[in-house]
């Protein structure tokens, strides 16, 4: 089996499709729909357009090329890996195939070999099965994510009653607001303000809204000025409130750290402290190489344009 053109339709809408290179929360550098090099088929389908390496901000891909890149790689990647781990002598519609595609996609394909396919395989109990999907694997770094708990839920109702109702990654912009927040609109205004720059948080992506996240990437060197709250938008943002968090609690660490080395090597505490502070400013500097750029940009009052 093969992931169907409405199963390529879903799995896109909660990808996304920036065709700019950025790097996601992890620091990894992602196009398209969620393409990376860590994929021996995207690696391939990118060599032969000539490209052998991603470049946040500086790679880009267009639409078309986007689109025969996905094919390609869920057809000789992610359906195969779908296909090897199917239970013996279970019936697989479409539908199954498709959202079982999305998941793989997203989360790689020891997800055909998690705790939600046990009911399914061993007493062919698909409504158990898709229970436990929704409910789980929608965190990343320990974090429940909106967009991943939105998908979870989203996947398993199209595995259990073949309902293709992907949610569209990419939010555009509304004159009106809507009777419910959007959760990942949410989250994204929550991390604006925590980088400074300010914005109501009421889950509305509204014209202030836009103003507010076209801002903030005109600051930064790796986001296309759209003023369009996508993929790489909200990784972005994702990885700007992760810096903060990252240093608080592994450089307290490391500096707390010092003082046990210190009395071990029988120097003076803030001797090692102070070399400790040193390498540690340094790696965080290193890491979040971007985030300081943003913020360099910030302070100069200096726009980007990518």
């Amino acid at each position: 089996m093969q992931t169907s053109p409405r199963g390529r339709a879903f799995i896109s809408a909660h990808e996304g499709n920036p065709l700019t290179c950025y790097l996601d929360p992890a620091g990894v550098p992602t196009i398209g729909h969620g393409f990376t090099m860590r994929s021996p088929a995207v690696r391939r389908e990118l060599a032969n357009l000539g490209i052998t390496k991603l470049v946040p901000g500086k790679t880009k891909i267009t639409a078309a090329q986007s689109d025969a890149i996905f094919e390609a790689v869920l057809r000789d990647e992610f359906a195969p890996a779908v296909t090897r781990a199917l239970p013996p002598g279970r019936i697989v519609k479409q539908h199954m195939f498709d959202a079982m595609s999305s998941a793989t996609y997203n989360l790689g394909p020891a997800f055909m070999g998690w705790r939600w396919k046990t009911p399914w395989a061993v007493d062919n109990n698909v409504k158990a099965a898709a229970r436990i999907w929704a409910d789980n694997y929608n965190t990343a770094a320990g974090k429940k994510l909106p967009g991943l708990v939105r998908r979870r839920r989203e996947e398993a109702a199209l595995f259990e009653h073949g309902i293709y109702a992907g949610t569209p990654a990419v939010k555009e912009v509304t004159e009106t607001k809507p009777a419910l927040q959007d959760p990942e609109v949410r989250e994204a205004q929550e991390a604006l303000n925590k980088v400074g720059v300010p914005v109501k948080v009421d889950g509305w992506m509204g014209p202030k809204t836009r103003a507010a996240i076209l801002a903030y990437q005109k600051m930064h060197p790796h986001l296309a000025n759209d003023g369009i709250l996508g993929p790489a938008t909200l990784a972005q943002l994702r990885r700007d409130v992760m810096a903060v968090k990252d240093v608080a609690q592994k450089g307290g660490s490391l500096i707390a750290g010092s003082g046990v080395l210190s009395a071990v090597a029988g120097l003076p505490w803030l001797w090692i402290a102070g070399g400790v502070a040193v390498v540690a400013a340094g790696y965080f500097a290193w890491r979040y190489r971007d985030v300081v750029q943003r913020r360099w940009n910030k302070l100069r009052g200096k726009e980007v344009t990518v």
